[in-house]
């Protein structure tokens, strides 16, 4: 039986890459990194010796922006657009480009898990749900999306990467943002083997009752235990108007006008969480170039304690605030590997005010009820002993 939520989820691609650009006025050019301090960060950190692992659309390898340092998995889904056609690699490529303006040398992995918005093979995909809605039949040829991001996730750490991001949801589709046994297990094996995972917050984040994109459902893999959720933010330092509003918000970066490669070699400017979460990616693997012995715990709690902080403290709209990649290296540098281990209790001898009374305050017991309970107790075996006997004496 085909799961639908899994179809929904894997079918999903936050509508970044529009074709116009927005109607306000645009940014300055890499107004992202400086937002960020990147340059600054670049001083001590480029990413060195980390693979991030970009779970997407696939990517055009060949980009002149990236010199090498993107490599092809498995394509996890092996269906829709190929490569070489117009729609392979759209999204995808633009993340990885993202990744590596932050982190320019580090690696990057691409592995494809989804369609590019625009794929042909995405209305095959919504013709086949219909029919297994009605009839419960689907087509075999497809079943390899069922568990291709899970696999990918695995994939992912197993082959070496210590960053995962993950710039895709099911915010788009509000009915199917159910949560998936699979790739919740998936993101515990990595988050337990020391790897960092990213997922972008999602683009439904109106708050405008009456707008079509009201919806601000909660979006996987943002949503997941252990996935750090990227939120995004404006020029102006405010969330975008897009940008989910979620409890799952742990961080905000850049995602508007963002410089971005495309799958035919040039650039475009895009917006979305989508490449908010590219770029925190990037600034995470700064960090663990920085220092590798790093948990993903002490990630997520150096980029919250080095963010800039949002004027009221956390919010949903921004989580703990925006990535300050160069504060988040510093403090990587300075910050001791983690080391399992129990702790010893320093805390009360009892839980609350203790007990209630002293443990000797009761009367002693009265040796009255001793003495009375005895002599009953030998009256009784005197009775059922002499009845016995008597009952033995009757049958001989």
């Amino acid at each position: 039986m085909i799961r639908r939520t899994t179809v929904a989820a894997l079918l999903t691609v936050p509508m970044l890459l529009s074709a116009a650009l927005p109607a306000h006025a645009a940014a300055p050019a890499g107004w992202e990194l400086n937002a960020m301090d990147v340059p600054e960060a670049h001083r001590t950190s480029q990413g060195e010796n980390v693979t991030v692992a970009v779970l997407d659309t696939g990517v055009v390898t060949s980009h002149p922006s990236f010199k090498g340092r993107v490599t092809s998995g498995p394509d996890f889904i092996r269906y829709g657009a190929k490569k070489g056609d117009p729609h392979w690699g759209e999204h995808g490529t633009a993340m990885a480009s993202n990744v590596l303006s932050v982190a320019p040398k580090a690696r990057v992995l691409s592995l494809r898990v989804i369609l590019d918005h625009e794929d042909p093979g995405r209305d095959r995909i919504e013709e086949e749900w219909e029919k297994w809605r009605k009839g419960g039949t689907f087509s075999k040829e497809l079943e390899p999306m069922q568990t291709a991001l899970s696999r990918a996730v695995r994939y992912s750490v197993d082959k070496g990467a210590k960053v995962i991001s993950m710039s895709l949801g099911t915010d788009e589709w509000g009915g199917f943002h159910d949560y998936l046994d699979d790739v919740a297990a998936a993101v515990d094996y990595a988050t337990s083997k020391g790897v960092v995972v990213l997922a972008s917050s999602g683009n439904g984040g109106s708050t405008d009752r009456l707008a079509t994109d009201a919806n601000n459902v909660v979006s996987y893999p943002a949503g997941y235990a252990g996935v750090l959720g990227v939120a995004a933010v404006s020029p102006q330092g405010q969330r975008a108007e897009f940008s989910q509003v979620h409890t799952y918000n742990a961080i905000a970066a850049p995602g508007v006008d963002i410089r971005s490669a495309t799958n035919t070699g040039g650039y475009r400017m895009v917006r979305g969480t989508s490449p908010a979460c590219a770029l925190t990616a990037g600034a995470v693997a700064l960090m663990l170039s920085r220092n590798p012995e790093l948990s993903p715990r002490q990630v997520r709690d150096i980029l919250v304690r080095t963010a800039t902080k949002p004027r009221n403290g956390y919010t949903l709209f921004l989580g703990h605030g925006v990535v300050n990649a160069d504060r988040a290296v510093r403090a990587a540098a300075t910050a001791k590997g983690a080391e399992a281990k129990a702790a010893a209790y320093e805390g009360e001898k009892h839980f609350g005010d203790g007990p209630a009374d002293s443990p000797v305050a009761h009367p002693p017991l009265d040796q009255s009820y001793l003495i009375i309970g005895g002599v009953g107790i030998g009256i009784g075996l005197l009775c059922f002993t002499g009845t016995f006997f008597l009952v033995r004496r009757r049958r001989a």
